[in-house]
C-alpha cells in the first residue's frame, strides 16, 4: 500500500497540513505549578532578533539552542519549562515553574523566577499581555480560601467561576497589580494534568486575545471626533444640494474630495486593526464557551464579566468601522449628485453655445449673401472693363460698330453670367458639405 501511495502525485504541503493541527499542543501541568505568560507585539524586523534572544536563553541554561524558528517551540530544563509561539502579529512566551511546593507563596515566586538574570529585560517588542497564573490544590474550606485569595490579589474585586462542572475554581481581577503583572489563580479540585493544562491554556488565550481585541478601542475613540465633523460637513453639503441652492460647484467638489481622502486615510489606518479586533473577540467568545462555567456565589463569572465589559468595547470599534463605510458610501452618492449637477450645467451651457453659434451662422449666411451680391457687381465691373478694352481694340482694328451700344448691352449679360456662375459654385460647395 505504501508503494502504491508513493506512486501517486502527492501535494507538497500534505505533511505540513497534517502537522498543522498538532503544531500547538496543549500544556500538561502538574499541581501545584506557577505559570507566567507574556505576549509581545512583533514586527517582521524584530522576529529574527527575538529568535536570537531565544537561542541565547538556551545557552544561558546550558542547553543546545534551536536552529530553526518554528511556530511553536517547547523545551524543559529541569524544573523550568519554556514555550514560544509565533502568531500573526505577536509572539507569546510561557514560562512554567514545575518545582512549586504545596506551601509556596502565590505570586511571590512565579514562572519567571528561574529565568537567568537580565534575559527578560532584553526581550524586544511591545508587551501587551503579561500575567501570572498560580495553580494549587483547592482547600476544603471555601470561606478561609476566599479570604486568602483576596489577600493574594491585593484586595482587588474578584471575578471567579467554577469551570468544567466544578472540577476547579478560577479567580482573577483582570487588573494590573503592584508588580505590573495580571494575576489568575486556578484551584484544582479533581482535574488531571492534561485537563489542568487545557484549562490554563484557555485562560491564557482569553486574557491575551482580550487585550489584543482592545487595541483598536483607542483608535476608535480618536477617530470618532473627526467622523462627527465630516458627518456634519457632509450633511450640510447634501442639504444644500436638496434645497437646490446656488453653489460653487468647484468648491463643493473640492470639499467632497477632501472628505473622501480623509475617509480613505482613516480606513487604510484602521481596517486591519478593526478586523483583527473582530477576529480576536470571536476567539475570546469561543474560549469562554469551552470553559463551561458555573457561578461562584456573589461573584461575576468570567463570561459575565467579559460580555459586560469587552463586548461594548468591541461594538464601539465595529460602529466606527461601519460609520467609515457609511460615510464613504454617502460621499460617493453626494459626489454623483454633484457631478450630475455639473453635467446638467455643462449641457445647459452647451445648448446656449449651440444656439449662439446657430444665430451667428445665420448672420454669417446673410453676410455671405450680401458679399455674394457685392462680388457679382465687382466681378462684373472688372469683366466689363476687360470687354471695353476688347471692343476698343476691335474698333481701332477697323471694325465698324457702336461701342457704347454694344458695351451697354453686354453689361446685363455679363452680370447675369457672373451671378449664375457664383450660384453654381455656391451650390457645389453645399453638396460637398452634405456628403461629408
Amino acid at each position: 500500500m505504501d508503494l502504491l501511495l508513493n506512486q501517486l502525485d502527492l501535494h507538497p504541503l500534505r505533511a505540513e497540513l497534517y502537522n498543522e493541527l498538532h503544531s500547538r499542543p496543549f500544556h500538561v501541568l502538574p499541581c501545584p505549578a506557577q505559570v507566567t505568560h507574556i505576549a509581545v507585539l512583533t514586527t517582521p524586523e524584530q522576529r529574527s532578533i527575538q529568535f536570537r534572544h531565544w537561542q541565547d536563553l538556551h545557552v544561558m541554561l546550558g542547553e543546545d539552542a534551536p536552529l530553526e524558528d518554528v511556530s511553536c517551540y517547547e523545551a524543559t530544563f529541569g524544573s523550568l519549562r519554556i514555550r514560544r509561539e509565533m502568531h500573526m502579529e505577536f509572539a507569546s512566551y510561557t514560562f512554567i515553574n514545575l518545582a512549586a511546593g504545596e506551601n509556596h507563596q502565590p505570586f511571590r515566586d512565579t514562572g519567571i523566577s528561574s529565568l537567568p538574570e537580565g534575559w527578560l529585560e532584553q526581550l524586544t517588542g511591545t508587551v501587551v499581555a503579561a500575567f501570572h497564573i498560580d495553580i494549587q490544590q483547592a482547600t476544603k474550606s471555601p470561606k478561609t480560601e476566599l479570604a486568602q485569595i483576596r489577600h493574594w490579589f491585593e484586595g482587588e474585586r474578584l471575578v471567579g467561576s467554577s469551570p468544567w462542572e466544578g472540577k476547579a475554581r478560577v479567580w482573577g481581577t483582570f487588573k494590573l497589580h503592584s508588580d505590573g503583572f495580571g494575576r489568575f489563580m486556578v484551584l484544582n479540585r479533581d482535574m488531571s494534568d492534561s485537563q489542568l493544562g487545557r484549562l490554563t491554556q484557555r485562560l491564557m488565550e482569553i486574557e491575551t486575545y482580550r487585550l489584543m481585541s482592545l487595541l483598536a478601542l483607542p483608535l476608535a475613540r480618536e477617530t470618532t471626533p473627526s467622523l462627527n465633523d465630516m458627518d456634519q460637513q457632509l450633511a450640510v453639503i447634501t442639504q444644500s444640494l436638496a434645497d437646490n441652492h446656488d453653489l460653487d460647484e468647484r468648491e463643493v467638489l473640492a470639499d467632497l474630495t477632501n472628505i473622501a481622502a480623509r475617509i480613505e486615510a482613516f480606513r487604510a489606518h484602521s481596517t486591519f486593526r478593526f478586523s483583527a479586533t473582530r477576529a480576536y473577540h470571536r476567539l475570546v467568545l469561543t474560549r469562554l464557551e469551552e470553559l463551561r462555567e458555573d457561578e461562584l456565589s456573589g461573584h461575576l463569572t468570567i463570561t459575565e464579566f467579559m460580555t459586560r465589559r469587552l463586548t461594548p468595547a468591541v461594538e464601539t470599534c465595529e460602529s466606527v468601522k461601519d460609520r467609515l463605510e457609511d460615510l464613504s458610501r454617502r460621499v460617493d452618492r453626494a459626489s454623483d449628485m454633484m457631478r450630475t449637477r455639473v453635467e446638467l450645467a455643462i449641457q445647459s451651457q452647451n445648448q446656449q453655445l449651440l444656439s449662439s453659434m446657430d444665430r451667428r451662422s445665420k448672420i454669417q449666411l446673410m453676410m455671405q449673401h450680401t458679399v455674394e451680391g457685392l462680388s457679382v457687381v465687382a466681378i462684373s465691373y472688372y469683366l466689363v472693363g476687360l470687354l471695353k478694352l476688347a471692343l476698343d481694340s476691335a474698333y481701332d482694328a477697323g471694325l465698324d460698330f457702336d461701342k457704347s451700344l454694344v458695351l451697354g448691352v453686354s453689361i446685363p449679360v455679363v452680370m447675369a453670367l457672373v451671378f449664375f456662375g457664383v450660384r453654381l459654385v455656391h451650390h457645389r460647395f453645399i453638396k460637398l458639405a452634405q456628403k461629408q
